[in-house]
């Protein structure tokens, strides 16, 4: 089902309040370069203070986008495994068919690393052609990653990334069952570096749709790469102008001190916009 042109663009983010500054980069940017689009997002959570929420509804609302906070019922959890490796929280993106409203068909789920830097839109409508996700894996660098997660985890499809997901809540609600996904987790502890994408890619890989990963899920770590397997076409003119979605993958965050990539700078941009924004309010303190 392709998505009316005037609905609200529905997101999904999942987080802990130490993520906040970087989601309020995220939204600034995406209301910077989608004039004219309403959002609804969707924060799946189980520990957010209420006046942490009272707070963030409030800046949302300045960026046009409308907050709905769902609180996890934990019984859902019984008996999922569940450590400092892997976190509940891992499994919320891929249980949104059975967590977020009925009334949802589809929803777009973002990391809060990312900026997006063009309109977002067709994304939204895009055709899941019967699958239940559309992901991107990533090329250039990560390249050879991609290969030995494949051999990992014996998947011949690509290895998808887990940090731009477009879902069918509809069929998802159809076919995903979270016991499916704990007893994998509970089974194969080992196996799993990356769990909730592991999960992703293990049980779900087959039904999922390819995305451009140039467009809808840029990893801003491997300009060169992308740039070479381009033959020059992806400068920095073509980054700006097509990429709609800039993915800070890894350890290196450009919100930390001697970050080397070269969207750092595009990110500090963002980030001081997001300054403005809420520059009436000199004590809160964001983007450190």
């Amino acid at each position: 089902m392709i998505a009316h042109p005037m609905r609200p663009i529905a997101l999904l983010t999942t987080l802990n309040e130490a993520y906040l500054p970087q989601l309020l980069v995220l939204l600034t940017s995406l209301h910077v370069n989608n004039p004219g689009e309403t959002f609804c997002l969707y924060l799946i959570h189980r520990s957010f203070r209420p006046e942490t929420l009272e707070q963030l509804d409030q800046d949302c609302a300045q960026l046009s986008v409308k907050l709905v906070a769902l609180k996890v019922d934990e019984t859902l959890f019984t008996g999922a495994p569940v450590s400092r490796q892997y976190p509940q929280e891992m499994y919320y993106r891929l249980l949104a068919p059975c967590l977020l409203p009925p009334e949802l068909d589809r929803v777009i789920y973002l990391d809060p690393d990312i900026l997006v830097i063009n309109p977002i839109r067709p994304l939204w409508e895009t055709d899941l052609q019967g699958n239940l996700f559309a992901a991107a894996a990533h090329t250039g660098k990560t390249e050879l990653a991609n290969d030995f997660n494949r051999f990992r985890l014996k998947t011949e499809h690509q290895y998808y990334n887990s940090g731009v997901l477009l879902i069918d809540l509809e069929r998802g609600r159809e076919e995903i069952r979270p016991e499916e996904l704990f007893t994998y987790a509970r089974e194969h502890p080992r196996e799993l570096i990356l769990p909730d994408q592991d999960i992703l890619n293990i049980l779900y890989g087959n039904r999922i749709l390819a995305l451009d990963d140039y467009i809808w899920n840029y990893d801003a770590r491997n300009f060169s790469s992308y740039l070479l397997r381009s033959s020059g076409q992806a400068d920095l003119d073509w980054v700006v102008s097509h990429t709609a979605i800039l993915h800070f993958c890894g350890r290196a965050k450009p919100w930390k001190a001697h970050y080397r990539h070269r969207f750092g700078l595009l990110y500090k941009h963002y980030a001081r916009l997001t300054d403005r924004f809420f520059s009436a309010d000199p004590e809160r303190k964001r983007n450190e």
